[in-house]
């Protein structure tokens, strides 16, 4: 949440801009589900972020506002800061674990410092000792520290594997909570925020072997989204997504670029490798005949156009992603249906 919508949230003007976010909502269409609630929020609290920008331009755009549309936004725009209360919650844990565990080392080093000062006691009542009364005394009391100093030292170890535990967890949950940050909640494939990631780094490092990027987009979107609905049109992004998932294992990076536009990375594969894997993607995905699931209507077959571009030494990433768009535009150009390789940097003008 920004500074200013975090202000006014914990403000007088919090009610206020609660209502509006109500009536908002209702002058749009919006139905006020939770996420759709906090969405707005955003957008009325802070109209110029990054979050009212982008709801301003669809609501501009005359684009319903779906459950599909919600998950993107906040796919988007909101993870990093339910990462970051994650990342504070764990936080909180561990520093509970290591103040209980250095707890536990301070008492155990305090009974260590006294069985020595015992140890100590009893060598001198040792060498004064001459009867048999008085070295039975020493005994029992060297017997009683020994016993202290195991229970304290089993009560650290046990301490130390809970907390070893409890690390782990925090370690693992952790993870998740970042893979989820990363995975578009709708298709599982990797989202445009983990996307600009992933591109950023393979364009950062100058290697040798080649790199290429794929656009895909899903022929006449809209038009099958206003024909069968939006909850139709979910199916159709999570049977493509399905298709590239099969497709692209190893160290090729797909993910939801927006809406209905996927992308792929392609480290070290050639051009014509990247063009056989794209044209296995499209034929596949047009080779099925597709049935609404709620009432088993025909919805004949769902194509995708796609275009790609080869890395030139020392292109950007931003570079590189023009040029594959460009090429993908060819593609819907050309008939759509079909797969287009943007031409070398030095001719693309």
């Amino acid at each position: 949440m920004s500074n200013q919508v975090e202000t006014v949230v914990r403000g007088p003007e919090a009610y206020a801009l609660a209502r509006n976010v109500i009536v908002e909502m209702e002058k749009s269409g919006v139905w006020p589900t939770p996420l759709n609630f906090e969405l707005w929020l955003h957008y009325l609290g802070d109209p110029e972020g990054p979050l009212g920008l982008a709801i301003q331009k669809l609501l501009a755009e005359a684009t319903p506002i779906s459950d599909e549309t919600s998950e993107m936004l906040a796919a988007q725009f909101l993870p990093r800061g339910r990462l970051s209360e994650e990342i504070r919650d764990a936080g909180a844990v561990l520093d509970r674990e290591l103040s209980s565990v250095a707890e536990a080392i301070t008492k155990a080093h305090k009974t260590q410092l006294d069985y020595g000062q015992t140890l100590a006691g009893a060598s001198e009542s040792l060498e004064a000792a001459d009867q048999a009364t008085v070295l039975k005394d020493i005994v029992g009391d060297l017997s009683t520290a020994t016993r202290r100093v195991r229970r304290e030292t089993a009560i650290l170890e046990k301490r130390l594997a809970n907390s070893n535990q409890e690390v782990a967890r925090l370690r693992e949950h952790l993870d998740q909570v970042r893979r989820d940050a990363m995975t578009d909640a709708l298709t599982n494939l990797a989202n445009r925020k983990a996307f600009d990631e992933q591109l950023a780094a393979v364009c950062a490092v100058e290697a040798k072997t080649p790199l290429c990027l794929a656009v895909l987009d899903i022929d006449h979107f809209k038009r099958f989204n206003d024909t069968w609905g939006h909850q139709t049109g979910d199916q159709v992004l999570r049977y493509v997504s399905t298709v590239l998932s099969r497709i692209c294992v190893g160290r090729r990076f797909a993910a939801r670029f927006g809406g209905e536009e996927f992308a792929i990375i392609f480290p070290g594969e050639s051009s014509g490798a990247v063009m056989s894997a794209l044209e296995s993607i499209r034929q596949e995905v047009s080779s099925r005949g597709l049935r609404r699931r709620s009432t088993n209507d025909d919805l004949g077959a769902v194509t995708i156009s796609a275009g790609f571009a080869e890395r030139q030494a020392g292109e950007s990433a931003a570079s590189l992603l023009e040029r594959a768009d460009a090429a993908l535009y060819a593609s819907k150009r050309g008939g759509r249906n079909k797969v287009s390789s943007a031409p070398p940097l030095k001719n693309a003008a």
